[in-house]
């Protein structure tokens, strides 16, 4: 069995992260470095992470197995960045089987070997952009987007765009309504048509 490092795994979250009753699994490490990051403490390996075999995984999520079948709800894997472990993610799909919702909150900044590896496995992605914008995404993210974009390409080139969820949000100081909208288009221009937008809200700032 694969393991992995966790930084948390929630469960019983209702319509928050997919459809109906899920679990959020989140990974621990992430190859960003996001300004506002609201999970700092996947950076850096601490003794709070906990590491978990795919069977001990799958043990933790199988006793709300009637919830999820119910609802339409499953297991989100988050993080950090959840495809960073798409092996892993392949074996959990293999213990559980076919009927459970698989769900992943990504940035798509990771090689797209990763990417098609989980494409015959996840039900939905829930991919978030930043921005479009090389020189907004880079400023905000300190990397290159250039992964996200050729990886959403294969997603819409592999016939997934309804199973996107593309979330574009207002970021202080770093982008606005005009480059959110220039996002939205170029999205739109590849077949997406699935987007979550929201603000930023940036305390003590």
């Amino acid at each position: 069995m694969l393991k992995a490092p966790f930084i948390a795994v929630s469960r019983h979250r209702i319509n928050l992260d997919g459809d109906g009753v899920v679990t959020l699994a989140c990974f621990g490490s992430c190859p960003l470095r996001c300004k506002y990051c609201i999970n700092p403490q996947c950076f850096e390996e601490r003794d709070s992470w906990q590491t978990l075999t795919t069977e001990q995984l799958y043990t933790r999520c199988k006793p709300d197995e009637l919830y999820f079948l119910a609802t339409g709800g499953g297991v989100t894997f988050g993080g950090g960045e959840p495809l960073l472990r798409s092996a892993f993610i392949s074996e959990f799909r293999r213990l559980c089987g076919p009927d459970w919702v698989l769900s992943a909150e990504t940035s798509l900044n990771v090689k797209q070997d990763n990417v098609a590896e989980l494409i015959p496995v996840l039900n939905h992605w829930i991919v978030d952009i930043k921005d479009t914008d090389p020189d907004i995404y880079r400023a905000y993210t300190g990397r290159d987007n250039s992964l996200v974009l050729s990886n959403l390409h294969l997603l819409a080139d592999s016939g997934l765009t309804d199973k996107v969820t593309l979330r574009i949000p207002l970021i202080p100081d770093y982008n606005n309504e005009y480059y959110r909208q220039k996002s939205i288009t170029l999205l739109q221009d590849l077949g997406f048509n699935h987007f979550d937008l929201f603000d930023y809200i940036i305390k003590n700032k």
